[in-house]
Parts: structure tokens; C-alpha cells; sequence
């Protein structure tokens, strides 16, 4: 899956854009940043409603090259400066955590913890 068709798929906004056309292969939908360290394995894209620095920080760590925020949420200028110098899309949805987790399994695309 691309980050093209999660935009689609979750009705989301772009932030800003990086490779649109980029493949991920897992998604992780998480406000703890030590879960995502600890359990993301392969490109996943992260969904989150956590809206700090450390997102992108942590995204980029584990080579993520989407985070989507969730509820509507929108980084302040700081995050999205520090996402387009990493070279990470920002994405918003309306969608709660739940339901565009939901939509994304529901189109084919996998958890990325250890434990599934």
C-alpha cells in the first residue's frame, strides 16, 4: 500500500508531503512513543494523536515514512518543519485512532508488533 491509497482510504489531509508514492507495509496506532520504540518493526506508518516533536523524532528512528494524526488533529509549524527536513508526509483524518486503524486493516495492511 502507498501512502496515496491512505489517503484515500482514511479521507485524510495532507500536511505536508514527502513520496506520496513511497510503499509501507505495517501500521501502528499509538499516543506512547516507547510502545512504538519498543514493538514497530518494517516501514509502517504511524497514527497517532500525539502532536510533539518526538512523534517525528521517533518516525524517523523507525524509518517511517508517514504519520497520520487522527481526531482532525494539526501539528504546529514547529513538527511540520522538523517532518519536512526528515522527508516524512504528514497526514490528518477526522477519523478516531480506532476507525482508521480499522479502515486501513479492513483495505489490507497489517499491524507492525512483534506479537502479531
Amino acid at each position: 500500500m502507498t501512502v496515496r491509497d491512505i489517503i484515500e482510504i482514511l479521507e485524510a489531509k495532507v500536511i505536508t508531503a514527502a513520496d506520496l508514492d513511497v510503499e509501507v507495509h505495517t501500521a501502528c496506532g499509538s499516543d506512547m512513543m516507547s510502545d512504538v520504540l519498543a514493538f514497530v518493526k518494517d516501514q509502517s506508518v504511524l497514527l497517532t494523536g500525539l502532536l510533539n516533536p518526538q512523534v517525528v523524532r521517533t518516525a524517523e528512528m523507525m524509518d517511517m515514512r508517514c504519520i497520520v494524526f487522527v481526531r482532525g488533529k494539526v501539528p504546529d509549524e514547529s513538527i511540520v518543519k522538523l517532518a519536512q527536513e526528515m522527508g516524512i508526509t504528514l497526514l490528518n483524518t477526522r477519523y478516531r485512532m480506532f476507525t482508521a486503524c480499522g479502515r486501513l486493516y479492513e483495505s489490507g495492511l497489517r499491524g507492525g508488533c512483534e506479537s502479531e
